[in-house]
């Protein structure tokens, strides 16, 4: 079975790339035309959205009255993973929980995401978005949905040139910490991610609140700030006053295309909730991994109850304190982006912070017309102390390379081979001596 699968994904990667330079002179420039974007300061669900981070200032067509929108984002994966460790047994009820169950080649569950685009006024949108289906939830649920204020509607000379370089986020909304979100695979929509699975260590959350932009130009062109407030957990709620406060975050980035072929950004965040009752910045993907089942105990049949396979929650649940910074540059079709992230929190039942880092590279090579292929490559590592209640340190090293291509702008196929290895678990620990690696594959549209 296992050759089969590595047989399929051989011949439909030689397919793609095969054929692609013989049909590069003579293809249609209609394969590559887009549907209109209806929306202001909007994102296109699609490969125009690739490396676009914060929603842009002031574009998108003129406002000519009242509009609603539609789009959505789909995706089917692959995986022929192997996984292996050496942990003592610990047996539970007859079964050892520490031994991993065994895995084959396969088709995932495939995803969908719905999303809802209203024009309400001249520059002030809402957007919601659906799971539709996700590993996690099996129903059809909302996952977040804001407003986005980019015009005030009435007339003040003042608040009018304020608003010339201010933009007001407010609702449940995916926050922004670090620009890795604006890369990653959320559920369905995972056309803007060059790989297949998201960093080990996945900054990701919804939360009710508001954030503010300012985007100077001038000199300072290039240049935006950024400050929010939140509630500082996945969901409302009036419980629990003693570990409730609010959550504050920040950004400053500087983005600037110097030369027609170079493109530079550097952005830092701040993320920092002093007490929760539930903090999710690093539990908040209710959709789950791409990888099935990986490191997973026999007992964990439910590909939906554990549905984090392959990444790490550190536990973070009461108090976080979290830096992070990403370089971008883009030098014609080449382009690399990093991740330096610190963070330092616990989950209420520890007497200190345990602190922990993550490395990322992302190193991508865009090419022929329209860029409508690429291969990559990533190192991602997280160490520091992993596990609660715990004093020693642990690690994860992650590589990937893969590619893709469009067939058009609104469908793509990427590939990858990943490894990932795991040191300094106890021998009691499920992942003690573990590893997997093997091929992935996905197919996607979004529109």
């Amino acid at each position: 079975m296992k050759r089969l699968f590595l047989a399929i994904l051989a011949l439909s990667m030689a397919v793609s790339f095969g054929t692609v330079y013989a049909a590069d002179e003579h293809e249609s420039e209609t394969r590559w035309q887009s549907r209109d974007i209806t929306m202001q300061n909007f994102r296109p669900i699609d490969k125009r959205g690739i490396n676009m981070f914060e929603p842009p200032k002031s574009s998108g067509p003129k406002y000519d009255g009242f509009k609603i929108d539609w789009n959505a984002a789909i995706s089917s994966g692959m995986q022929a993973l192997q996984h292996k460790n050496s942990a003592y047994s610990k047996m539970v009820n007859g079964i050892d929980a520490n031994q991993l169950i065994k895995m084959g080649p396969g088709f995932n569950t495939p995803n969908a995401n719905l999303y809802v685009n209203v024009q309400l006024s001249d520059g002030i949108r809402m957007m919601m978005s659906i799971y539709a289906s996700s590993r996690h939830h099996n129903e059809f649920w909302v996952k977040d949905g804001y407003v986005l204020i980019d015009k005030l509607p009435f007339e003040n000379k003042f608040l009018d040139s304020l608003m010339e370089i201010t933009t007001i986020k407010a609702g449940h909304m995916e926050i922004n910490y670090g620009d890795q979100h604006f890369r990653r695979s959320d559920n369905g929509l995972t056309i803007y991610n060059p790989f297949i699975d998201n960093l080990i260590l996945d900054a990701f959350t919804t939360e009710i609140g508001v954030e503010a932009y300012v985007r100077p130009y001038g000199i300072l062109d290039g240049f935006m700030l950024m400050g929010g407030i939140t509630g500082g957990e996945i969901k409302g709620n009036t419980q629990d006053p003693d570990h409730r406060f609010p959550a504050f975050l920040g950004k400053i980035s500087y983005d600037k295309q110097l030369t027609s072929d170079f493109r530079f950004r550097i952005s830092t965040s701040l993320y920092y909730a002093d007490k929760s009752s539930a903090n999710t910045l690093y539990a908040g993907d209710r959709a789950g991994s791409k990888m099935f089942n990986v490191m997973e105990s026999v007992t964990a049949t439910d590909t939906a109850a554990n549905f984090r396979s392959g990444g790490l929650n550190p536990g973070f649940s009461r108090s976080v304190t979290a830096v992070q910074i990403n370089p971008f540059m883009k030098y014609r079709g080449f382009e690399l982006f990093g991740v330096l992230e610190v963070a330092s929190g616990n989950n209420g039942k520890e007497n200190d912070d345990r602190l922990i880092r993550q490395y990322a590279v992302d190193a991508v090579y865009r090419f022929l017309k329209n860029e409508k292929a690429y291969v990559g490559a990533r190192w991602n590592r997280v160490e520091g102390e992993l596990v609660p209640l715990r004093n020693d340190a642990q690690n994860i090293n992650r590589y990937a390379i893969g590619g893709g291509y469009f067939l058009t702008n609104n469908i793509m196929m990427k590939a990858e081979y990943i490894k990932q290895n795991y040191g300094g678990f106890d021998k009691t620990d499920i992942r003690h001596g573990g590893s997997f690696s093997g091929p992935m594959m996905e197919m996607v549209i979004a529109f």
